[in-house]
């Protein structure tokens, strides 16, 4: 069985595909980031006169997307602590990890699932942060 799920409490995808696909057991997120539903708002970016960005709060960013990877998993029946696998992209791992990896650990309590942290160079929007999330769900979720 398979399901694609959309949904308005978490930002729109920025391509053609959807906020997660259920296949069996398992749910599959797409990346998420902290864009703000409806507003499409960048928590904590600050940009100059021209438009280009200049800071950004990875503290802002981690709550936010955090808040929008629970809203996929509520809008697909799942829960937090249904995450078995969590895949995490900074685009500053020397200055960001230690406040994300802070952060995970008080929004991630209850949640045993495996994670992974790269380091790249950049995301198709103006963000420091995106995840990527598989959880498990009970054949009664589906």
């Amino acid at each position: 069985m398979s399901n694609i799920i959309r949904t308005e409490s978490a930002p729109a995808p920025v391509g053609a595909y959807p906020h997660a696909r259920r296949v069996g057991d398992l749910l599959f997120l797409s990346g998420v980031g902290p864009r703000q539903p409806g507003s499409n708002a960048i928590p904590g970016n600050v940009y100059d006169a021209d438009g280009k960005l200049i800071a950004y709060d990875i503290a802002a960013q981690c709550r936010q997307v955090f808040a929008n990877v629970r809203a996929v998993l509520e809008a697909s029946g799942a829960a937090w602590t249904d995450l078995v696998d969590v895949t995490v992209f900074l685009t500053d791992m020397a200055n960001d990890f230690s406040t994300y990896n802070r952060l995970y650990a008080e929004h991630f309590v209850g949640v045993d699932a495996c994670r992974t942290t790269l380091g790249i160079t950049a995301l198709p929007t103006p963000i420091a942060i995106e995840l990527k999330c598989i959880a498990a769900l009970s054949p009664a979720a589906q």
